[in-house]
């Protein structure tokens, strides 16, 4: 069986970052991590993607956003683009306008700590 997959949107190698936190909560937990970040590089190891067109999965199961609201509503529509089974805008990221953005692009986001989410769950 193949690992669940994961985009981080507003991955960081600042270990007090929940860009950071993320990708090593959903490492624990089996998924096949792939952070964004526009400077690209390496974190911990992992290839950082620049934007989510970069990333070499056709359809993610989830896509974890830690955006402030003014950068995720312009990335929102790369989320609809890529697609996703799951779309977690966590606090911070959840902003009203950024929500309607989704909702009128089809996409269903969940309003929600992915890294709790995950740690709970577990892979998938």
């Amino acid at each position: 069986m193949s690992k669940p997959t994961v985009a981080i949107v507003g991955a960081s190698a600042d270990p007090a970052k929940y860009g950071n936190r993320s990708i090593h909560a959903h490492l624990s937990q089996g998924y096949e991590v792939f952070p964004v970040n526009p400077k690209g590089g390496e974190i911990d190891g992992l290839i950082v993607y620049t934007s989510l067109a970069e990333v070499p999965v056709e359809h993610l199961n989830r896509i974890s956003v830690y955006l402030p609201p003014a950068v995720g509503i312009e990335v929102i529509e790369q989320i609809a683009a890529k697609g996703c089974d799951e779309l977690w805008l966590n606090p911070g990221s959840d902003a009203p306008e950024v929500l309607a953005r989704a909702h009128e692009l089809g996409l269903e986001p969940i309003q929600a700590c992915s890294i709790v989410d995950v740690m709970n769950r577990g892979g998938g």
